[in-house]
């Protein structure tokens, strides 16, 4: 039995800031990768209007030297190293970029350069370059509310939707969006409330907006043996993931396998087996035609 037995299967990931990736699907990067699996990565905007967890580093920030961008490049890199990552890059690959709108509401939202304010059909066909080049099996991105409603995330959302109808050259079989059910969330909040903290402050997984149905979950990717190059490559991106914050605690009082499986909803293609109990697909690239 081969190795690598994904050898010759490619899957494209869209997302909107470096470490979104990681968060959402750094076990299945890994994963995959391992197995043979060409993964790549195109993420939308540097995050220059991020949140600074370092004390030491908050001169980056957009309202001081501006510098956060060039810096999470940087993050990007080493959180890609530990996952085993070759192939990730910017949308335009430093021809066109676009900055980070930060959140839905604030003055960044108004620059003409962000990426709020980008035309979908140009920004989609920067992206389907990157398709005709890849020629990815499956593509994986968010839904039309980005998870949470960042205006980077739901734009990121159109433009990869936008730039699989638009590629005329190459048929992307399945689409998957990320997905995380809401059980998992309510578990995780229970276990935090158990130790006296909370998970972003939620008192349920009615509070947040990125917990989803259980009913909408019909993939998952088991990737516990790579939750360490996840947690790793979680720790690269040290200016926006705490190492005492709710992700790192959840690992603390729940274990760290709860971060090697990793959700979602096939939105195009068709499902097919291995399923598990509860008729999830188990391998996003099962039915694929080569």
């Amino acid at each position: 039995m081969s190795m690598k037995p994904f050898a010759g299967m490619r899957v494209l990931l869209v997302h909107a800031h470096p470490d979104d990736e990681t968060i959402n699907n750094g076990a299945t990067m890994a994963m995959y990768a391992d197995l043979g699996a060409q993964v790549s990565l195109v993420v939308c905007t540097r995050g220059e209007e991020g949140d600074i967890l370092v004390p030491e580093l908050s001169h980056l920030a957009s309202n001081a030297d501006d510098d956060l961008g060039p810096h999470r490049e940087i993050e990007l890199a080493v959180a890609m190293k530990e996952l085993g990552i070759t192939d990730y890059r910017f949308l335009g690959n430093g021809i066109k970029k676009f900055r980070d709108s930060g959140m839905m509401g604030t003055e960044p939202n108004n620059r003409p350069d962000v990426f709020w304010q980008a035309d979908l059909d140009s920004a989609a066909n920067i992206l389907v370059e990157v398709i005709h080049e890849i020629r990815p099996h499956v593509l994986i991105t968010y839904d039309e509310n980005g998870g949470y409603g960042h205006p980077d995330h739901i734009q990121a959302h159109r433009v990869a939707m936008r730039a699989a109808d638009l590629a005329d050259k190459w048929r992307i079989q399945k689409i998957y969006w990320n997905a995380i059910p809401k059980s998992l969330i309510t578990k995780g909040i229970e276990a935090m409330k158990e130790v006296g903290s909370s998970f972003f402050g939620a008192e349920s997984a009615e509070d947040l907006p990125f917990a989803k149905e259980d009913r909408f979950i019909n993939a998952v990717v088991d990737a516990d043996l790579y939750v360490d190059r996840k947690m790793a490559a979680m720790r690269a991106h040290e200016t926006q993931i705490s190492l005492d914050g709710p992700f790192f605690a959840l690992s603390d009082h729940l274990g760290l396998q709860i971060w090697g499986h990793e959700y979602y909803t096939l939105v195009r293609g068709d499902a097919a087996g291995p399923f598990d109990s509860d008729g999830r697909e188990t391998n996003l690239f099962a039915g694929i035609t080569p």
